[in-house]
């Protein structure tokens, strides 16, 4: 089957606001004489979404001083001396899109590495980008890559790329990674400028974002239009590492909250109260839009032209939500549709990834909102009562259709205001059909979902606290860890696991991000009391350098709690606090107890509670990372590789030590049969959640 035309390449490649470089003819040497003039390019290069015959590349080239460039080349070669170009094409920066450009390299040859470079018309090129494409659809070679999430350039430093670039260059190539898949908060919009705080958890505070407008609330800054937003990709882009990585892997990009606001959602951002905000949800897609090479379509404006043409909205105020927790204002629609980026790919014989956006479509997560008030558990600082986030977020269909009239907590029956609602969704009714479609029809034997947000519970049994403690737990159950991630939408995660075990489907794997934590396990729609049938692999990125529950605790934690031990745990020679959670989650609050009084980890095991956590094999809040997955067609084997917390750049090679390394893997299971997840390896100092 011959492949799309010329004429039809160049369709996709304006849809994707980019300009055509096609591969159609013989490598031959460049002609240009081309100046490697990194400072005229400040941003870098990079490239996105790979595919076995195309990749889309990105730089910026603004103005100076003196001049502005009128055209770039783009130029694609097999080698770096640029001897053997295979694709060429002309495009020019403009102002409308913060000068920056995209090219959609096509015709290229599967699993095939290239370089890139962008020259402007007296010479001057960016520096060298090299890229990768996918395996074709029946090569059935193993397919590697990483995924990673949440830097926090101005907080702290991104030595995991360097570590990620460093192995990567001593790999022999078939054991290269194919890409990276970032699963959002490539930036942060909540800005501190030094002057108004100058650390965060001890970490000194650089002052790398400074933002046109802006909007001040309390102590933080956050971004207010699209200058502000493109200010704050420039300033992460200078970071050295990330912008090393870039121009070295192509990245498979999902965004996450912090591209758009902390706590929004759709087009609403959440601080002291929600509040409209569709011209920012705009502005922050138009600046995603320029600044990551993705084959994303936008709406709105003309589709002819090659740049982001924003819709027209206001803020105005969101009143009326459909049952399924849509805002229904006409500019909350316009805004949260400007750009639709959740998408699927094939890589290689042996892997189907379906990548979704869990922010623009969401209902309110009812575990972080004003419905959690009344289930307040003072005493116990990070958790929230799982009942009550069970029972609100399922509405109407808790219980098979019979949901209580009220919740018990604290000796007290609350009013459940949510027993007539319908369930809340994270993806929305028209994504998670999409999602739900794509996993039906993948036919590779590892399904994997980009999943931006952790989906493994973490619970604590608080409920079995000693007495002599003086504190007893007021829910109906365990507390949790959750948030606004998975653990707050139980009824949804467990309409998907419903689905995957009815189809029996098989090889299903959830990557996930957000929680600044790396957790490793099998996933079931329950836990014990409850049956626990795991029918999924799921796995969590630890940061590569945003603080984490781990590190806050340590900051945090009552001093004088009885309790304390559960958060924290203080070694008996001194060596400095480190976060209990770990320990608690997997183990139960009794084993951290005991733990912390006889500093004993075998005596502390002999009181663990076995059916808090079946479906955990690894966790760890207080690291910082990425992993690496090596999808073969019977195996899927994940390592994390962890780095010491990141505070200061490292210089050195390979970005410094690493704190340790685990690795886990699973055989492919038979449909029907539930996955088993085994560690293969360790190196370095484990975690109390090992």
């Amino acid at each position: 089957m011959s492949g799309p035309s010329r004429r039809q390449l160049l369709q996709i490649a304006t849809a994707y606001g980019a300009a055509l470089a096609f591969a159609g003819g013989a490598a031959l040497a460049s002609t240009l004489k081309a100046v490697e003039r990194r400072d005229l390019f400040p941003e870098g290069v990079a490239s996105g979404d790979p595919r076995p015959d195309s990749v889309i590349l990105w730089t910026r080239r603004p103005p100076t001083d003196r001049e502005v460039a009128l055209r770039l080349t783009a130029e694609v070669a097999e080698d770096p001396e640029f001897r053997r170009v295979v694709a060429t094409t002309t495009v020019i920066p403009s102002a409308d899109a913060d000068w920056t450009v995209r090219v959609l390299a096509a015709g290229l040859k599967p699993s095939h590495e290239y370089f890139y470079r962008f020259t402007d018309e007296t010479g001057f090129s960016s520096r060298l980008g090299r890229t990768l494409t996918t395996p074709a659809d029946d090569d059935d070679r193993p397919v590697r890559f990483a995924f990673a999430s949440c830097q926090m350039v101005p907080a702290g430093a991104c030595n995991a790329y360097r570590r990620m670039i460093f192995e990567d260059e001593q790999a022999p190539p078939d054991q290269r990674l194919g890409f990276v898949l970032h699963l959002g908060d490539f930036v942060y919009e909540i800005v501190w400028y030094p002057e108004d705080r100058a650390t965060y958890y001890s970490r000194h505070l650089r002052d790398v974002v400074r933002y046109p407008n802006g909007e001040k609330i309390t102590n933080f800054h956050v971004p207010s239009d699209v200058g502000d937003y493109r200010a704050l990709y420039k300033g992460y882009l200078t970071d050295p590492d990330l912008q090393d990585a870039r121009a070295r892997f192509p990245f498979v990009c999902m965004w996450d909250n912090h591209e758009f606001s902390w706590k929004g959602f759709q087009g609403i951002q959440v601080f002291d109260k929600a509040r409209a905000a569709q011209t920012r949800k705009v502005a922050s897609c138009q600046a995603w839009f320029e600044y990551q090479p993705a084959r994303v379509v936008k709406a709105g404006g003309d589709v002819s032209l090659e740049r982001f043409v924003p819709p027209k909205v206001v803020d105005a105020p969101v009143t009326s939500f459909d049952e399924n927790g849509l805002g229904e204002e006409p500019n909350n629609i316009l805004a949260i549709h400007s750009l639709t980026i959740y998408r699927a790919f094939r890589y290689g014989k042996n892997v189907d990834m379906i990548i979704t956006d869990n922010r623009s479509y969401r209902g309110d997560a009812v575990a972080d909102g004003p419905l959690m008030d009344p289930f307040d558990a003072k005493d116990f600082p990070s958790v929230a009562d799982q009942n009550a986030i069970e029972i609100l977020d399922a509405g109407r269909s808790y219980n098979g259709g019979k949901p209580p009239e009220t919740i018990a907590f604290g000796g007290k029956e609350v009013p459940n205001p949510r027993k007539d609602g319908a369930p809340m969704t994270m993806l929305g009714v028209k994504q998670k059909a999409w999602f739900l479609k794509q996993l039906a029809q993948a036919q590779a034997p590892w399904k994997i979902w980009g999943n931006p947000e952790g989906s493994l519970d973490w619970r604590v049994d608080f409920q079995n606290l000693p007495t002599e403690t003086g504190l007893k737990w007021p829910g109906a159950g365990f507390a949790t860890m959750g948030g606004d991630d998975w653990s707050g939408y139980f009824a949804e995660r467990g309409e998907i696991l419903d689905f995957v075990k009815d189809r029996k489907i098989a090889g299903f794997v959830s990557l996930g991000g957000d929680r600044h934590a790396f957790f490793a396990g099998v996933h079931s729609k329950h836990l014990p009391p409850r049956a626990f049938e795991p029918v999924a692999l799921d796995f969590v990125g630890a940061s590569i350098s945003s603080p984490g529950l781990g590190e806050a605790i340590t900051y945090n934690a009552p001093k004088n709690s009885p309790i304390r031990a559960v958060y924290v745990y203080e070694p008996a020679d001194g060596g400095g606090v480190k976060p209990a959670t770990d320990f608690t989650v997997r183990h139960g609050v009794r084993a951290s107890l005991e733990l912390q009084k006889t500093h004993d980890r075998d005596a502390a095991l002999k009181l663990r509670n076995p059916e808090l956590s079946p479906h955990l094999s690894f966790m760890d809040t207080g690291a910082h990372g990425y992993g690496v997955v090596t999808a073969a067609p019977t195996t899927l084997d994940v390592e994390f590789v962890a780095v010491p917390r990141p505070i200061e750049r490292n210089p050195a090679p390979g970005g410094g030590p690493i704190a340790y390394r685990v690795s886990h893997r699973a055989e492919l299971w038979a449909p029907g049969e539930a996955p088993k997840l085994v560690r293969t390896k360790q190196e370095g100092e484990m975690p109390l959640g090992a």
